[in-house]
């Protein structure tokens, strides 16, 4: 099978199927091979009919002795009921609405069928199981290790797992880049095997090798650029950015909070980095809230003393102008001009009339400059640009660093903008300076002085009331409130209904209160007009999807409302945790979950004992079972399908094999194979 035959020539697909598909990005049978799962069924144990317990999650195997399907009396519903029967016993499943059924499955059919065991006043029954009819080859959807994969409305697990069963044989015309003898000397699966094995593993020991393969990829890939990044960057001058203590400390002094130790040690780290004559090029990690924003806006501020410029790109408009206004009030006073650069607008702190400035007098005037990517393009000229803080979501690679040098301080064709990049990833110092050796390490743990920690709640469905009592007490004095409804997979309603929904019910909850709602399908000028609602004080409530972005900082929300919490992994609770308690008021993380499982229950109650995401990341990994494949948030760095940034063994490995790959092969020459990935993947990463 061609990689590149499109999804709609493949069995069962039509016009419909293929639309859903592309929402997805699958649009040939090689996007399909690369879409990996999140998590595994374990069907690999199957139960003999006369040993189910009710109330247990089973997988049964055997013959279909009887199926009818009829309507209810009322004829509203169509109830569908089969009898299966093993060397045990006999076992009865039911299913609603689904007449089909009853025509897709032959009595003398041995089928598989995986359920909860219900029970009624006849005996024990299979309440709506997954089903299907075994062939010689074995099953697809209730055997072994099943795959589950992320969807989109409208389409099933079946669907997608049954099309890339069928794309499977297209693995054997996939490129493998690593070359064999670094893969013969770590012991790592082919890659057609690989693939093969991570989507239908025939065991967990070799799904356990396959994520290994995978990972060891991403992983390689990662340290190979990591370390050209360093290479690259010894070949450049930076402007020397000279320290001036007497303006840094009555800045400080009249700042109206207190510096924390943290802080402080991290300012100074990035300070002496940029007196030097080589490029900096360093990660200033810290956990939500922590204040790094001030500790870029310190190396900042001693940029346009020096009379050079200082640029900072964040993802959004919204957060430019928040960034912006941050920098009048704590700078606006001084003898500098700072300016803001977006699509939709651009601004300088000493001009009066904003409507006759261009980007490019922005770039050329400022002494600093808040801004979107946007500013990199090749016709933004800036007047000297000699520092860059970029935010989390855009880490840059060899290809934009040398486009940074294009716009520095012209030293001879030679010279380089230091480079200051910031993330909220919690990740441990010892394995960051793995990650990243091009980049030195600033980590900032706690919080800011006087900051009150955010009270964290679970609640279940029957305890929703009291949830609510706690966001109309805290909206009654005057704060506000997000409520972040989950990504939802396998559903017959999309994640923007799900939101309407949500909306309509705090609506009439609370009908005299403004509530907002942000979904993926608004366009992005409407989302910034609400989250600008929401940060004036405008909107009290704002219900947002999880693929929504809410990383605007609005000090008035003291009330962070989490629908099905169980949905989401530890970081990404934590994250949306700090959204609030940014004032000093008392805030609230409230989650809400029902019908818990034990390991549910003790992993959301790891967010009420710990406020850290460090330590937060450490329990996430006591509670990653064999059938979870990690990479679900890790923001700030590059999209890890298979590998995870605390696989300190495998990322040390990575590390090792790329030394060893370059030495044998510095420029490409050997392994054209291997660089062409390593440039597809730098492209993909950083849209280079």
């Amino acid at each position: 099978m061609d990689l590149k035959l499109p999804v709609s020539a493949l069995s069962r697909v039509g016009q419909s199927t293929t639309a859903k598909l592309k929402n997805l990005g699958l649009i040939t049978a090689e996007d399909l091979l690369w879409h990996l799962p999140f998590r595994y069924e374990d069907y690999s144990k199957t139960t003999p009919i006369s040993d189910l317990v009710v109330g247990s999650r089973v997988n049964v195997v055997g013959r279909l002795d009887l199926i009818n399907s009829k309507k209810t009396s009322g004829r509203r519903i169509n109830v569908t009921e089969a009898l299966i029967a093993d060397d045990s016993g006999l076992i009865k499943a039911i299913w609603f609405n689904q007449p089909f059924i009853a025509t897709t499955l032959k009595v003398g059919d041995h089928i598989s069928l995986s359920g909860k065991v219900d029970e009624d006043f006849a005996g024990p029954f299979l309440l709506s199981p997954v089903y299907e009819k075994l062939s010689v080859s074995g099953g697809v959807h209730t055997i072994g290790l099943v795959p589950n994969y992320h969807l989109t409305f409208g389409l099933t697990q079946k669907q997608l797992r049954s099309l890339i069963k069928q794309a499977l044989p297209a693995v054997v015309n996939l490129v493998d880049w690593l070359p064999d003898w670094l893969r013969l000397e770590y012991g790592l699966m082919p890659l057609t095997e690989a693939l093969k094995q991570i989507h239908f593993p025939d065991n967990p020991d070799i799904l356990n090798q396959a994520k290994r393969r995978l990972g060891f990829n991403e992983l390689f890939i990662l340290q190979l650029e990591s370390q050209l990044g360093r290479r690259e960057a010894f070949g450049f001058t930076a402007p020397i950015l000279q320290f001036h203590g007497a303006e840094t400390k009555t800045f400080v002094d009249n700042l109206p909070f207190v510096l924390t130790p943290a802080q402080k040690v991290a300012a100074w780290e990035i300070l002496q980095d940029i007196e030097k004559p080589r490029p900096m090029l360093r990660l200033l990690e810290g956990d939500v809230g922590s204040g790094k924003t001030l500790v870029a806006m310190l190396a900042m501020y001693n940029t346009a003393l020096n009379s050079k410029q200082a640029v900072m790109m964040v993802p959004t408009e919204i957060l430019a102008r928040q960034h912006y206004e941050t920098f009048l009030k704590f700078l606006g006073d001084k003898d500098l001009t700072i300016g803001l650069a977006v699509s939709a607008e651009r601004r300088l702190s000493k001009a009066t009339d904003s409507k006759k400035i261009s980007t490019a007098k922005v770039a050329s005037t400022a002494d600093i400059i808040i801004g979107t990517q946007a500013l990199l393009t090749d016709t933004t000229i800036f007047r000297n640009l000699s520092l860059v803080v970029i935010d989390e979501q855009h880490r840059f690679g060899v290809n934009q660093r040398q486009r940074l040098a294009s716009k520095a301080v012209s030293n001879g064709g030679n010279s380089a903008p230091h480079l200051l990049s910031m993330t909220a990833t919690p990740i441990p110092r010892t394995l960051a300076l793995v990650l990243y050796q091009d980049l030195s390490l600033s980590v900032i743990k706690q919080s800011p002085i006087g900051r009150l920690q955010v009270l964290t709640k679970l609640y279940s469905e029957a305890e929703r009331p009291s949830a609510y009592d706690i966001l109309a007490k805290e909206i009654s004095a005057g704060h506000q409130a997000f409520v972040v409804c989950p990504l939802i997979e396998d559903s017959e309603i999309s994640d923007a209904k799900a939101a309407k929904s949500e909306e309509a019910k705090l609506k009439r909850l609370f009908p005299t209160w403004r509530v907002g709602l942000l979904h993926g399908k608004l366009k992005s000028k409407d989302k910034e007009k609400i989250m600008a609602d929401f940060a004036s004080g405008a909107i009290q409530i704002l219900v947002a999807t999880a693929v929504v972005e809410v990383g605007i900082d609005v000090p008035n929300a003291t009330v962070m409302l989490i629908e099905s919490a169980d949905r989401f992994g530890l970081a990404q609770l934590h994250q949306y945790r700090g959204r609030v308690g940014r004032g000093q008021q008392q805030s609230f993380c409230l989650l809400l979950a029902d019908d818990l499982a034990e390991n549910s229950r003790r992993r959301l109650e790891c967010l009420q004992r710990f406020s850290s995401g460090f330590d937060l990341a450490k329990e996430d990994l006591k509670f990653r079972g064999p059938g979870e494949v990690y990479g679900t948030l890790q923001k700030g760095f590059p999209e890890l399908k298979i590998a995870s940034l605390f696989d300190v063994e495998l990322m040390t490995m990575a590390q090792k094999a790329a030394e060893e790959y370059l030495l044998q092969d510095p420029n490409g020459q050997l392994y054209p194979k291997t660089w062409a990935k390593l440039k597809q993947v730098i492209s993909q990463n950083h849209g280079e």
